[in-house]
């Protein structure tokens, strides 16, 4: 019974549009404006780079707060597969809340940073390599000036990290741990079919830059 709770919380804390209000404050729908989404990418985009923030911050909490919720309340001491199942899908059902929110009739952000959370709330096997991601992540924005780029390689490699760490430590079982690695490679396939827009737009070669102005071709 808690876990059900935690889990229906964490579907309704995911699905609050943070970047839909936030762009709303400031008198703009996002859903109307730029890629139509509601993330941090193009919040920032729209409203500049401290909102942006702002969102990335507050999407990266709804994933987090569940997570981090589930060994406060005491429900998991030495996790094997039931009990990492169960708190996988606590932070998984804030993640489908940000794609698919309630308030919004279903239809919602990507999840990557939403995402970010979940890997920052379960220490030490998601947190460890979700950070080497990250750094993955941030140098492909760098390189590429594509955050969608960045994501899609950022969402590949985590499980291919995750899967190399638990063989290279002698302590970190498979057998125990192939859940991890079974939802990491699911919230991966959903970051890349989320993107399929921006895959199509990178095809074409309208999709947006970062680090550089704007020009009337950019959606």
């Amino acid at each position: 019974m808690p876990f059900i709770l935690l889990i229906l919380f964490g579907y309704l804390l995911g699905s609050v549009p943070f970047g839909l209000l936030i762009g709303l404050s400031q008198g703009k729908d996002l859903r109307k404006i730029g890629s139509g989404n509601i993330g941090a990418t193009n919040t920032g985009r729209i409203l500049g780079k401290k909102w942006g923030i702002l969102c990335f911050f507050l999407d990266v909490l709804k994933g987090l707060i569940p997570m981090l919720s589930v060994p406060l309340l005491g429900l998991v001491d030495d996790p094997g597969p039931l009990q990492l199942t169960l708190w996988l899908l606590v932070g998984v059902a804030a993640v489908l809340g940000h794609v698919f929110p309630v308030y919004l009739k279903f239809k919602g952000g990507k999840g990557v940073a939403t995402s970010l959370g979940i890997v920052l709330g379960l220490w030490p096997y998601y947190t460890i390599c979700g950070m080497i991601t990250f750094i993955v992540w941030i140098a492909c924005v760098f390189i590429s000036r594509y955050v969608s780029v960045a994501s899609i390689i950022a969402a590949v490699c985590f499980p291919i990290f995750l899967s190399i760490a638990i063989f290279a430590k002698d302590t970190w079982l498979f057998t125990e741990l192939w859940p991890l690695v079974v939802l990491a490679s699911l919230m991966a396939l959903l970051v890349i079919v989320r993107h399929r827009d921006n895959i199509k737009r990178l095809r074409e070669g309208s999709e947006t830059k970062v680090f550089q102005p704007k020009t009337n071709s950019e959606s």
